[in-house]
């Protein structure tokens, strides 16, 4: 499986950015993906999570300012962060499960194959 990122950059506050993670090699029909961040010094959290059925996952914080979407034609999972703040500064990752029962979920740990990331700074 791969998964390549894209569409980080800089941005000011109160912009937008539109994050691609190109997936391919997946073979099971049941997937799980997902978009993490870190920055430097801080602990790797999860941002959304979508799955094969198109159910999503936020953690509170990100909710109703980032959107998680696919385009499975394209195998292409998209994040879209709006209204973005100094503190959403990080290296952005996407992620995949691997196996056939992904769960929807923003723990790390249940990822098996990870992006090399894209990097989102938001600064004036």
């Amino acid at each position: 499986v791969q998964l390549v990122e894209s569409g980080g950059g800089l941005v000011q506050p109160g912009g937008s950015l539109r994050l691609s993670c190109a997936a391919s090699g997946y073979t099971y029909s049941r997937y799980c993906i997902a978009w993490f961040r870190q920055a430097p010094g801080k602990e790797r959290e999860g941002v959304a999570a979508i799955d094969s059925y198109g159910n999503r996952r936020y953690p509170d914080s990100m909710k109703g300012r980032f959107t998680i979407s696919q385009d499975n034609a394209k195998n292409t999972v998209y994040l879209q962060m709006n209204s973005l703040k100094p503190e959403d500064t990080a290296m952005y990752y996407c992620a995949a499960q691997a196996g056939g029962r992904p769960s929807l979920s923003l723990w790390s740990g249940l990822y098996s194959y990870w992006g090399q990331g894209t990097q989102v700074t938001v600064s004036s």
